[in-house]
C-alpha cells in the first residue's frame, strides 16, 4: 500500500488502551488524565476486523501499544487471533515491563514475536522521579525473564532526557553487551508534555560510547520494522540503536501509520489529521467502504513532520497515547 510519495506502508502501531500504570513526566500529568469510557475504546472484535482490512491492503507488521497494553485484559487472546490473519507476518508489543514477567508465558504461547521494553534509567531513584512510581525491580526482572524465550526479539527503548539520563548512556548500552538485546536511544520529540524536556542527539551518545567501548561499526542487518540505525561495538552480543526524529529525520523512509485506542487512524504522529474508523464502523460501514477510506487516508499521508517549528500542534499538553505515540 503506497502513499502519494511512493512510500510502502506495511506497518501499523495499534494502541489497545489509553490506560497506564505509570505516570511518566513526559507523557502525562502526575494526577493522570481523564480516562476514556470503555464504550469509546475499540473492542477487540473491532480491532480484529480492522486488522483484517489492513492486511488486505498490505499491512504485514503490527505493534501493539498503549498506554500500557498489558493493563488490558484478554490481550494474549487478541494476539493469538491477529497471528491467524492472512498476511500478518509479525506481531510485537511495547511495554513498560511492570507486568511483563508474569505474562510472558502466555504472550509467547500466543505467538508474540517481539517486545520493546521502555527503560530510561537504571537508577531506582531516577526511575521513581521519571515515572512517579516504584517498580524498576519488576522491569529488570522482566528483562531477565525474557532470556528464557530465545524466540522472542527483545529491545530496550530509552528516551534521551538531558536532565535525567545523560550520565547513564554507557550503563544503559551495557545491557546489550552480554545479551542478545538491542538498546535503542530515542530522541525526545517536542510534542505533548515532551515539549518541556531537553533531550540530546545521537552524536552525543556515539561520542560517549566510542570513548568507553571503542569505534563501532554500522550493522547493516535489518533489526526491526522502523527507522532505527544500529551500531555494533566490539565484544557486544547485542546492538545499540538510534531513533532520531529530530537530528536525523527519516520521514522519506517512513512505513507506518497509527491507530489510537479510540479507533482514530493517524498517518503521521505529528499531525492531528486522520479518520475516525470507530465511528465509521459503528455507523454500519462495510469492509469495502473501510478499505477505500483507509486507502485514501494513507495515500494522503504527510511528506514529513514539522517538529521543531512553532505551531499550535506543539503547544498542546496531551498524553502521548492520545497523540498516537
Amino acid at each position: 500500500m503506497f502513499d502519494r510519495y511512493r512510500r510502502n506502508i506495511d506497518y501499523i502501531r495499534i494502541s489497545v488502551t489509553d490506560r497506564c500504570n505509570l505516570r511518566c513526566r513526559y507523557c502525562m500529568p502526575e494526577c493522570g488524565v481523564e480516562q476514556v469510557s470503555h464504550d469509546q475504546i475499540l473492542r477487540f472484535d473491532e480491532m480484529l476486523r480492522l486488522v483484517n482490512v489492513f492486511a488486505c491492503l498490505g499491512i504485514k507488521k503490527i505493534k501493539l501499544t498503549g498506554g500500557e497494553p498489558l493493563v488490558r485484559k484478554g490481550l494474549p487472546g487478541m494476539i493469538a487471533e491477529i497471528k491467524k490473519v492472512k498476511g500478518i507476518e509479525q506481531v510485537t508489543m511495547t511495554t513498560n515491563g511492570i507486568l511483563l514477567e508474569e505474562n510472558l508465558p502466555v504472550l509467547v504461547a500466543a505467538g508474540l514475536d517481539g517486545v520493546n521494553i521502555s527503560l530510561d534509567t537504571l537508577s531506582a531513584e531516577k526511575y521513581h522521579e521519571i515515572t512517579r512510581k516504584e517498580g524498576i525491580e519488576k522491569v529488570l526482572s522482566s528483562l531477565d525473564a525474557c532470556s528464557r524465550y530465545p524466540e522472542l526479539r527483545v529491545k530496550i527503548n530509552a528516551v534521551t532526557l538531558a536532565d535525567y539520563n545523560q550520565d547513564e548512556i554507557e550503563n544503559l548500552a551495557l545491557i546489550a553487551r552480554d545479551r542478545d538485546i538491542d538498546v535503542r536511544f530515542i530522541e525526545m520529540m517536542p510534542m505533548g508534555l515532551g515539549k518541556d524536556f531537553r533531550g540530546y542527539d545521537q552524536n552525543v551518545i556515539i561520542e560517549k560510547l566510542t570513548a568507553a567501548f571503542g569505534q563501532p561499526v554500522i550493522n547493516e542487518e535489518k533489526r526491526g520494522n522502523g527507522p532505527a540505525i544500529y551500531y555494533k561495538f566490539d565484544g557486544f552480543t547485542g546492538n545499540v540503536g538510534f531513533i532520531s526524529a529530530m537530528s536525523h529525520t527519516f520521514c522519506s523512509d517512513c512505513n507506518r501509520v497509527r491507530l489510537t485506542s479510540e479507533g482514530f487512524l493517524k498517518p503521521c504522529l505529528n499531525f492531528s489529521e486522520g479518520v475516525d474508523l470507530r465511528r465509521i464502523m459503528r455507523e454500519g460501514a462495510g469492509d469495502e467502504e473501510l478499505k477505500n477510506i483507509i486507502e485514501e487516508t494513507i495515500f494522503n499521508k504527510p511528506g514529513q513532520h514539522c517538529f521543531g517549528k512553532e505551531s499550535d500542534r506543539e503547544k498542546d499538553s496531551r498524553r502521548m497515547s492520545a497523540i498516537g505515540g
